[in-house]
């Protein structure tokens, strides 16, 4: 039986010892090709995030952003908010996000939500999710799911830049 056993773990760290190998591989990707891409800010926690969009469910959107139509990402779950002001706001306003790079519930996808400020209420600057969603709690505004999912990885944490981000691909 412990002659089994000991078989039995030999072989268990033979396959991991291997796997570890693989991984370790370098992946043939051919040569790389200098491109420029848009780079979008967002707030997040109020402070600025530098994004770039490369996918979305929405041929209209993907037509107007330069983006790649991906109708397969309509579908996707476990997106996390990215709110868009529609209509009025405050000077300043860009889209704002429900996570970034080092959180656990951040990933590069984004569920499209769409902000809209209720009649009568003076837009304010909106900087957190957080915020968003008090102020629709207390009839300030609304959110509204457009069904549409982005893939626009955050590129930078605390950006500052507004021209292309510079990638190689």
């Amino acid at each position: 039986m412990s002659k089994r056993i000991t078989a039995a773990a030999v072989a268990v760290l033979a396959a991991l010892a291997a796997g570890s190998a693989f991984a370790a591989l370098p992946l043939q990707l051919g040569q790389a090709a200098h491109k420029q891409l848009a780079v979008y800010q967002g707030y997040y926690d109020g402070h600025k995030d530098g994004y770039v969009i490369t996918d979305v469910s929405s041929k209209a959107q993907a037509d107007a952003w330069h983006a790649n139509f991906a109708p397969v990402l309509k579908g996707a779950k476990g997106a996390s908010p990215q709110y868009f002001v529609i209509g009025r706001s405050a000077p300043g306003q860009l889209a704002v996000f429900g996570s970034e790079p080092g959180e656990s519930s951040y990933n590069p996808l984004w569920e499209e939500l769409l902000v809209t400020w209720k009649a009568g209420v003076k837009p304010v600057l909106l900087v957190k999710d957080d915020q968003i969603n008090a102020l629709a709690k207390a009839g300030k505004l609304t959110v509204t799911d457009s069904h549409i999912v982005l893939n626009a990885p955050i590129t930078s944490v605390g950006a500052k830049e507004t021209a292309g981000y510079s990638y190689t691909g």
